[in-house]
């Protein structure tokens, strides 16, 4: 995050780390449990539920704060070989803290090398990050002009500016396209996006994930992948399947780069709220026709379903379609009629990685939890849960006071 041109130094758009926050606080209500309700745990297979909406976005914000931090630092004079140190080693920083803190195995022994799961939350941050930072490093521009609508082409500007990340992020995606759909999985149908277990008849009771589990058995081994996931609830899978793999890293680039497009979108029109807004609510709508176009509007059937296991395309541009109108809401309310100070989630969004490790390494630990009178209670559960969420934000909101922030 960083300043926008044009206005004072210390100004920073309050919308992006509200959104930001909004995003992180679902997101450990859930991880805490959710009351232990249906709609805020994982989709077992394809369709979504709240559980599935909060890690995108959290993705997306980051890579438009990338085009906010690195656009402030080049105009600031910083080389781009000095900024790209520094994104790799922030990069290097997400992924060992994401392997080796926030780790479901670390209580297993010395670091279970054995059985350590190598791919997570903060790792496909730390790779998403770092392919988008450093897109963004060489096609950004210290300096910005303010775009007008003078010209017939001038409103894709925004984005015939960038058209060489543009067209490397394209042609990752021809890769999750052709790797999806034409990699031949032994013992599986070619393209195959099901379940396995007893989906589909039962008749591909290995095949969970297709392509996707393949590539990670193949480059990570069965061991250091997730062992539990959420398809073995419903459709009694065996086989391991890793929702944050090595395949589904490809489409969480390009949420994240949309991120980026959001943020070119604040740079170029910043002193024109309206072109703001018009822009996000293009961009939602254009995202959304694809998604409908790719599911067929259902949920299981269409050429690509929306599915947050594989992180499949439709599910990408159905969540960045929201990103873009949940961003339009939180921008025109708070940094335009400033009706809303953006509290409290203003306050976890401005010390993320403090928030999300915290929860995760204390989740067992009281105040966060205590053994229930009546575990099997949706009441209790929810009382819990809330209750740990909320000292979260609470906490933030103290460091916040005291002006402590956790960067990396």
């Amino acid at each position: 995050m960083t300043n926008l041109p044009s206005r004072p130094p210390s100004r920073r758009l309050r919308s992006l780390d509200t959104f930001r926050g909004i995003s992180l606080v679902i997101m450990v209500f859930v991880n805490y449990g959710g009351g232990r309700y249906w709609f805020f745990r994982h989709s077992s297979w394809n369709g979504l539920t709240v559980a599935d909406l909060v890690f995108p976005w959290f993705v997306f914000i980051m890579g438009t704060s990338i085009t906010l931090s690195i656009n402030s630092m080049l105009r600031e004079g910083t080389s781009r070989s000095s900024l790209l140190r520094k994104v790799l080693w922030r990069s290097t920083q997400l992924f060992l803290i994401g392997v080796f803190i926030i780790n479901p195995n670390y209580c297993l022994g010395p670091l279970s090398l054995d059985s350590l799961r190598i791919p997570g939350v903060l790792q496909r941050l730390a790779w998403s990050y770092l392919i988008v930072a450093g897109l963004d490093l060489l096609v950004a521009r210290g300096h910005l002009d303010i775009l007008t609508n003078d010209a017939w082409w001038s409103p894709a500007l925004d984005i015939l500016l960038y058209w060489p990340a543009w067209l490397c992020v394209l042609l990752l995606e021809i890769v999750w396209l052709c790797l999806t759909f034409l990699l031949p999985v032994p013992g599986c149908p070619t393209g195959y996006l099901g379940p396995g277990g007893i989906g589909d008849m039962g008749h591909h009771a290995n095949c969970t994930g297709g392509a996707a589990a393949y590539i990670d058995r193949w480059l990570l081994g069965e061991k250091h992948i997730y062992q539990t996931p959420s398809s073995r609830v419903i459709y009694a899978t065996q086989m391991p399947y890793d929702p944050e793999g090595v395949l589904g890293s490809i489409n969480s680039v390009l949420m994240a780069f949309l991120g980026l497009q959001a943020g070119k979108i604040l740079l170029h029109y910043r002193d024109v709220p309206t072109n703001v807004i018009s822009r996000f609510l293009i961009w939602g709508l254009f995202l959304g026709a694809i998604s409908a176009v790719l599911t067929e509007c259902s949920t299981d059937r269409g050429f690509i379903p929306v599915n947050k296991n594989l992180w499949s395309l439709s599910y990408v541009t159905t969540l960045a379609c929201f990103a873009f109108v949940l961003l339009v809401l939180v921008y025109y309310t708070i940094d335009v009629k400033k009706w809303w100070s953006g509290a409290p989630f203003y306050y976890p969004g401005m010390n993320s990685i403090l928030v999300y490790v915290g929860h995760e390494v204390f989740e067992g630990y009281f105040p966060f939890s205590w053994r229930m009178a009546n575990s099997q209670s949706h009441t209790e559960h929810l009382v819990q849960n809330v209750v740990s969420t909320s000292l979260w934000v609470f906490i933030s909101y103290i460091l916040y006071r005291k002006k402590i922030f956790w960067k990396i």
